[in-house]
């Protein structure tokens, strides 16, 4: 076993179960495989229904006692959980990639995005604001604040199985709640190693429940914590299938959710574009993950006059995109996460050239061990039904258009609604794209591509993208209960709207 995992305290057989200690998870294992050579890596132990209540149980009660803190002494323990991912940065970031297949420098962008999101959490801590109004009444004060909401639950996805528990745990923290966590069955030894770098922080202060982890099935597991009323907001990530179940469970319950789900992301390139800065924003866009991220750019939607000249420097810099293991300091491009995904990205390609549209280049497995393919770009039609919907996978759709109307309405005419941008150098194009006839996106920029956002402003898409929002901005209100409050310090009693009640 690699030192690494020894350091995070990955052993050949983990639970996988943690409450306010490790349990033993009596549900079952299962194995983590690398999809960098498709070898078993260790295991991990699953939840019981039983083991979950003893996680909620731990949960609720460190919730009970850390929504007492105030939350700048809230922001200093996170803060202290920060400095424990700086001192093991590289060697999750390297976990990441062994178990993910994204490579090295994602894996350890993926986890300075939580010591970044930690540092914006600490700062949060002592901003969490409410607003002052006037009142109608004579001798009247009224004010909103925010409180704790309870235990939030966390459903992760393969694709960032680190950054993105901590979006949600960290602000989460801050704010007063607790978190239990459920991973990915993908990904579940980095939700251990993180497991087992917070707890000791967290035991440390009083508060060894605050952050949870039930790793399990989704028919045992998943349904519990959707179904269950005492996690007042679920915070799940995945696919538009998966959202929709979510969703509708827990709005049956009258509960909040926070769904970042599909994506189905366009460039428009446009004939002003500088194509020195475009040509790296679409490749990246395209290419970065192997094409497994929410934000990954799937279509490029090509003014007609450059779909030559473009497409032939895409084809040429795809031929340089070094594939390989992840590990690698040279490799650019890491696996897909498993052969499932194989599969999909070359039954989608099947189905572009069914549609009548042109693979260009790539979609080749590559004869080596593990889940690699060549990132491929095709020709195609907005209205294709495989570019209707998502394949996770390095698929590039070029889709030729004559005016910027058409450009956005393509743009626009697909369910999801995550990221989008523009290329151009008119600033009257750029303006268009980003106003209300613009693009329909929850993310849209200009002259950068659609991935890699920052984690100051609010993340999340509209439409089937589930209209989440996570990060930075005021994103941090979903993990709160608002409440309005007026104060008589008067000696009357007036009513509002100028009623009179006398008796």
């Amino acid at each position: 076993m690699h030192d690494f995992l020894k350091r995070l305290g990955i052993k050949e057989v983990n639970s996988g179960v943690f409450s306010d200690k490790w349990l033993e998870g009596k549900g079952g294992e299962v194995t983590s495989y690398s999809p960098a050579n498709g070898e078993a890596i260790a295991k991990v132990t699953l939840a019981t229904k039983e083991e979950y209540e003893e996680v909620m149980a731990a949960a609720q009660e460190s919730f009970k006692k850390w929504r007492t803190v105030p939350a700048p002494i809230r922001g200093q323990v996170v803060r202290e959980l920060g400095e424990v991912l700086r001192a093991h940065k590289d060697d999750l970031g390297r976990l990441v990639t062994l178990e993910m297949g994204k490579i090295h420098q994602e894996g350890l962008g993926e986890v300075q995005e939580i010591i970044d999101i930690i540092d914006y959490a600490v700062g949060l801590s002592r901003q969490l604001y409410g607003f002052t109004m006037h009142s109608e009444r004579p001798g009247h004060r009224m004010y909103d604040q925010y409180h704790p909401l309870g235990v939030v639950g966390v459903i992760t996805a393969f694709n960032f199985p680190a950054a993105v528990f901590g979006w949600n745990a960290m602000i989460a923290a801050v704010c007063g709640d607790s978190v239990v966590w459920k991973p990915s069955l993908k990904t579940p030894l980095v939700a251990v190693a993180m497991q087992n770098l917070f707890a000791p922080v967290l035991a440390k202060h009083g508060f060894p429940g605050l952050f949870t982890l039930c790793t399990g099935e989704d028919l045992v597991i998943g349904e519990t914590l959707v179904n269950d009323h005492r996690i007042p907001l679920v915070s799940a990530t995945g696919s538009v299938r998966m959202g929709k179940i979510v969703g509708a469970k827990v709005a049956g319950r009258l509960g909040r959710s926070i769904l970042e789900l599909g994506g189905n992301n366009a460039i428009i390139l446009t004939p002003s574009a500088d194509l020195n800065i475009a040509i790296p924003g679409i490749v990246f866009g395209a290419v970065g993950t192997a094409g497994q991220r929410c934000t990954t750019t799937r279509r490029l939607i090509c003014h007609e006059s450059l779909v030559d000249q473009v497409v032939e420097k895409l084809v040429n810099a795809y031929g340089q995109v070094r594939i390989g293991d992840p590990l690698d300091a040279d490799t650019l491009m890491g696996p897909l996460i498993d052969e499932d995904a194989v599969q999909q990205m070359q039954a989608a390609l099947e189905k572009v050239r069914q549609e009548g549209g042109e693979v260009l280049c790539g979609g080749e497995r590559v004869d080596r061990p593990g889940f690699y393919v060549t990132p491929a770009i095709a020709k195609a039609k907005n209205e294709f039904d495989i570019v209707q919907n998502e394949t996770f996978a390095p698929i590039l759709y070029v889709i030729p258009y004559s005016n910027l109307d058409e450009a956005i309405g393509y743009q626009n005419g697909v369910p999801q609604g995550l990221s989008s941008a523009i290329f151009t150098n008119e600033m009257r194009e750029g303006e268009t794209f980003l106003s209300h006839v613009g693009s329909d996106c929850g993310i849209a920029n200009v002259n950068i591509g659609t991935s890699g956002a920052e984690i100051g402003g609010a993340f999340g898409g509209e439409k089937e993208t589930g209209g989440g929002r996570e990060s930075g901005s005021d994103s941090w209100k979903a993990y709160m209960r608002r409440q309005t409050n007026t104060i008589n310090y008067s000696s009357e009693l007036p009513l509002a709207q100028g009623i009179t009640f006398e008796f």
